[in-house]
């Protein structure tokens, strides 16, 4: 893949082309709910136990650096509040993100990849079946619908190893660590993150299935796309992520 600017300029056009494409698909039937519920079966068993896995140290070191910082500051009565903000807002759904494009989106890109070199995606083409709609879109819902389960499986283990390691490790107190809970945060906080959730799944289904489709080069050239995707999803992710927390702040009003 060159790196010139031309060359990134195009790429970035072709993929933000595609995902036009994907939303003008989006209501076109028949829906291929067979290849949805495989591909969600297949995500989600993919993914559920490293993202359980993960998320526990992301809920330790969480709960650690803020009971050690609200202890400094005198305002131990607020961890459980902070905590959970930090669960919910940020680490739930960078957490679900960086799993869903390091374990499904690699899976999507080497499927379709290994497709495309096989010239099977051209045989679809020739035979007046859209790739877009047939494989793309029930791949892009499923790992929309996975990206938000996974991120309320995070959101509950990240928040109850906060409470454990802040309680057992800290010698926090548990009633004031559970009443603390809607001092600062509030619902629309879990509504964030799912929708980042979402948002993140798409973003990631829709880089794995472009850099897949547009493969070449052989075998060789399927791994470089699986790569490539990988670090294009990441950066996109946490500039999305920057974009999303923004606007957040500005339309829903903050508890002090």
């Amino acid at each position: 893949m060159s790196l010139s600017p031309k060359a990134a300029a195009r790429h970035s056009g072709s993929l933000f082309a595609m995902a036009l494409d994907v939303l003008r698909t989006l209501p076109r039937r028949p829906f291929q709910i067979r290849e949805f519920i495989q591909q969600a079966w297949f995500i989600a068993s993919v993914t559920i136990l490293p993202t359980a896995l993960v998320a526990i140290p992301f809920g330790a070191v969480i709960a650690l650096q803020i009971g050690s910082l609200t202890r400094q500051l005198g305002a131990e009565s607020f961890a459980g509040a902070a905590s959970v903000l930090a669960v919910l807002r940020e680490a739930a759904p960078i957490v679900t993100a960086l799993l869903i494009a390091g374990a499904a989106g690699t899976a999507i890109c080497a499927d379709l990849g290994s497709r495309k070199i096989r010239e099977e995606i051209d045989a679809m083409q020739v035979l007046g079946i859209d790739p877009i709609h047939r494989l793309v879109v029930p791949r892009v819902l499923a790992t929309m619908v996975v990206a938000a389960l996974l991120n309320g499986l995070v959101s509950v283990v990240g928040v109850s190893g906060g409470y454990f390691f802040n309680v057992i490790m800290q010698d926090g107190t548990p009633g004031a660590y559970l009443a603390s809970f809607t001092t600062l945060a509030q619902l629309p906080d879990l509504w964030a993150g799912e929708i980042k959730a979402l948002i993140f799944g798409a973003i990631a289904a829709i880089v794995a299935s472009y850099k897949g489709l547009t493969a070449k080069g052989g075998p060789k050239g399927v791994g470089d796309a699986v790569n490539q995707s990988v670090v294009i999803t990441f950066m996109l992710l946490f500039v999305t992520n920057f974009v999303l927390t923004a606007v957040y702040f500005q339309i829903i009003p903050q508890r002090g």
